[in-house]
């Protein structure tokens, strides 16, 4: 029998997807309101036509989100809004606290398809300097355009962001980049203090009270990774 040891298995190449493990989905809240941040996985897989019933529901749903803010969505709005039944849309749906979880939910589904698998450089074949650029800058526009509902799941379960399934992936991601670039340094600990700016209440704090622009910000965060240069 061999007693060779296995070697630990190698980081994906430049090309391929990040190695973030596997995020189920979380359930729905039971209560009024968004009870936690979403966890981002794998969705089931849907008829066509009702793909596009939902495509149409949570565009719709961010629309009125961005012009009136979580708090005034109603089912009606959001069925006129998108030309679907409001039948329809509660069946799918349930009310309106289940409808603005899956709407984070989505958001949060596409930006991790962008910067695990999508193109250069917020996507793999970019050295990890620029990725890690690349997706502090995004993730600046994601937090700015989902303000409101981020901020309305901190203010229902303000720890909840650091056990959800994503913040977990981008910590992974983070600590990944930070390690091919500085790997000698605490990559996880250093990921932790890079997302700290992210929380929703001090990103509010700085774009709505201060009224820093989203380039302001990502100008404060590249010259907060160059400082130790």
């Amino acid at each position: 029998m061999s007693t060779e040891k296995k070697k630990p298995a190698q980081g994906p190449g430049p090309g391929g997807p990040e190695p973030v493990p596997g995020l189920p989905l979380s359930g729905t809240p039971s209560a009024p309101g968004i009870t936690l941040l979403p966890t981002a996985g794998r969705a089931a897989p849907e008829r066509a036509d009702a793909a596009r019933n939902r495509r149409k529901i949570l565009d719709a749903a961010a629309r009125i989100v961005a012009e009136v803010g979580p708090e005034a969505v109603t089912m009606n709005q959001v069925a006129h809004a998108s030309g679907i039944g409001v039948g329809t849309v509660y069946r799918r749906f349930g009310d309106v606290s289940q409808l603005l979880w899956a709407l984070l939910d989505d958001r949060e589904r596409q930006f991790q398809e962008a910067y695990m698998g999508g193109p250069p450089p917020l996507g793999p074949g970019a050295p990890a300097d620029e990725r890690l650029h690349a997706f502090l800058d995004a993730l600046v526009d994601r937090v700015i355009e989902q303000r409101e509902l981020l901020l309305a799941a901190q203010a229902a379960a303000p720890s909840a962001r650091y056990t959800s399934g994503a913040y977990l992936a981008m910590h992974t991601h983070v600590a990944l980049l930070l390690s091919r670039m500085r790997p000698e340094a605490n990559g996880a600990l250093l990921a932790h203090l890079l997302l700290a700016p992210f929380s929703p209440s001090l990103m509010h704090h700085l774009s709505v009270e201060r009224e820093l622009s989203a380039e302001e910000l990502k100008a404060g965060l590249n010259a907060l990774l160059n400082l130790g240069e």
